[in-house]
Parts: structure tokens; C-alpha cells; sequence
């Protein structure tokens, strides 16, 4: 019986891509049993479309897994368990007609993506009922695209996998190796026909104004999806605070409103690489 299982966190992204082409190829040992893409059903279509190039390379098996539409739960104003929730996403808020501004809590990436990668070893790889046990002496080897630059939150996944998932091992090839998103790139540039797209929701508010500008230009599909999410923040749900109104833009203003500055700042060229400082699960990868 096999007793040692080794895992890819898929997020289809840039990062967690070149994990996958470098097992495929020899590059990082041992083998992968199989990659797992936790899907929140908005995504990019770019990143959809790259998932199936992925898949039509016969590597390793790439199981798509989902908990639901995290964009249709949010309009209904329920959770994926059709409980009553302002907001699984990390929404940009004022109070009071704008005097003050906040955040709300993020739930999204550990409901819709964490939870279902860990359902999905749990469910297809080990053949677990719910709230069985890891049979005692299985070792899970769950590896995630951190590069260099996003040391930090490499840190709070290990400390977050010793706190909660003690079953498992997470590892980071790309830290082990000095590797940081560029040099991902790089090794990117040769191998696939197209541009490698960035993970995240296409309503996803750790935007910066040149993501979604370009958004807006790349797909009118995605672009008008977004604006319908972020209109019904707003339209048509209750609220446990009816002075909290919630937008995606952190301007605070409806997403369609909004004049992107596409000027980079030092803040954007940070968030642009990474969600080191928002994401624990794996979007963005």
C-alpha cells in the first residue's frame, strides 16, 4: 500500500507553472503523483486556456477541483455552505459616506482554494471518507511555486501547515533553488507558446491599476465580469453594517468609474510579482 504521496499546489500561474514543466522534465525528483487546481470558476480566461495547454502535455495527471462559482456566492450574498456572508472577498469598504475606509477580512483563497486541495488529497488521492484520519505513517509532500521574492510568505504557509495540517510537509523548490518570478520567466520564455497569465479571480481586489487596466483591455468578457461583481457588493444584498458599502477598486469608487493610473509605483512592482503579503493559499501562482 502506498504510504508516500507527492503533490503539486496548481495555481496555473507563473510560478507554480515552471514547478510543473520542471517535474515533467526531469528537473526537480522525485515525480509528482498528481497536481491539483483549485478552481474558483473566475478565472482569467487566459488561465483556463493555459490549464488545458498544460494538460495536453501528458505530464503528470491534473486533477480540477471546485467548491463553486466564488463570483455567483457573492452575488447571492451566501457562502459556498449557502450560509449569509457580506463577502467572502477582501472588499475595499467605507463607512459614514467615505469618512472613513477599511478591508474585509479575506476568506476567499483558504475557502475556495486551500480547503479544496486539502478535500481533494484527502477525497481522491488517499480515498478518505469526511473527517477520517490520515492513516498514521502517510507522508504528504505538498509542493507550492513561492519563488525568492516572496520568502515571507513561504514562512507563514510552513508555520500555517505546522499549526493545521500536520500531516503534511509543504516544500518550495523555487526558494531552494534562488529562484525569484523573473528568472521564471525566463525559464518560461522557451517553453511556452504563449504568455503565462497570472492566477487570480478576475474580480480579484489585490489588483493594482495596471492589472486592471490591462484587464480591460485584454477581455471584455472578464472586464464586464468583474464590474458585475462589484456592483453587487453594493446592489441588492444585506449587510450586517448598512454603513459598510463595499467595493474591489481601493479607490472606493464603482470599478467602471475608475481612471487607472497605469504609472508604476514601487508598491505596484511588489504586488504585481506576488500576493506575498495578502495570499496564503495558492492564487497568484
Amino acid at each position: 500500500m502506498k504510504t508516500e504521496y507527492h503533490i503539486l499546489n496548481l495555481g496555473a500561474g507563473v510560478q507554480s507553472t515552471t514547478l510543473y514543466l520542471m517535474f515533467m522534465r526531469g528537473e526537480i525528483r522525485p515525480q509528482i503523483d498528481c497536481a491539483i487546481f483549485a478552481d474558483t470558476q473566475d478565472e482569467p480566461g487566459a488561465v483556463y486556456r493555459h490549464l488545458e495547454w498544460l494538460k495536453s502535455l501528458g505530464g503528470s495527471e491534473i486533477l480540477v477541483r471546485t467548491r463553486g462559482n466564488l463570483g455567483d456566492d457573492t452575488i447571492r450574498g451566501k457562502n459556498h455552505a449557502g450560509a449569509n456572508c457580506p463577502s467572502e472577498l477582501p472588499a475595499f469598504t467605507t463607512r459614514d459616506n467615505g469618512a472613513t475606509k477599511g478591508q474585509v477580512k479575506r476568506q476567499c483563497s483558504k475557502e475556495y482554494k486551500t480547503d479544496v486541495i486539502e478535500r481533494c488529497i484527502r477525497r481522491d488521492v488517499l480515498g478518505l471518507q469526511p473527517r477520517q484520519r490520515v492513516p498514521k505513517g502517510t507522508a504528504i509532500h505538498q509542493y507550492l511555486g513561492i519563488s525568492l521574492d516572496e520568502a515571507g510568505r513561504a514562512r507563514r504557509i510552513a508555520e500555517m501547515f505546522l499549526r493545521n495540517k500536520k500531516w503534511a510537509t509543504p516544500h518550495f523548490p523555487l526558494i531552494e533553488r534562488f529562484w525569484t518570478r523573473p528568472d521564471c520567466l525566463n525559464y518560461l520564455a522557451e517553453k511556452v507558446p504563449h504568455q503565462t497569465p497570472r492566477s487570480a479571480c478576475v474580480f480579484c481586489p489585490y489588483r493594482t491599476d495596471a492589472e486592471w487596466f490591462l484587464l480591460k483591455e485584454q477581455s471584455s468578457t472578464d472586464w464586464n465580469r468583474a464590474i458585475e461583481i462589484d456592483r453587487a457588493l453594493r446592489i441588492g444584498r444585506k449587510q450586517k453594517d448598512d454603513s459598510q458599502v463595499m467595493y474591489l477598486h481601493r479607490s472606493c469608487r464603482p470599478l467602471e468609474l475608475v481612471q487607472f493610473d497605469t504609472r508604476p509605483t514601487q508598491r505596484d512592482l511588489q504586488m504585481s510579482m506576488s500576493f506575498a503579503q495578502v495570499c496564503e493559499g495558492v492564487c497568484g501562482v
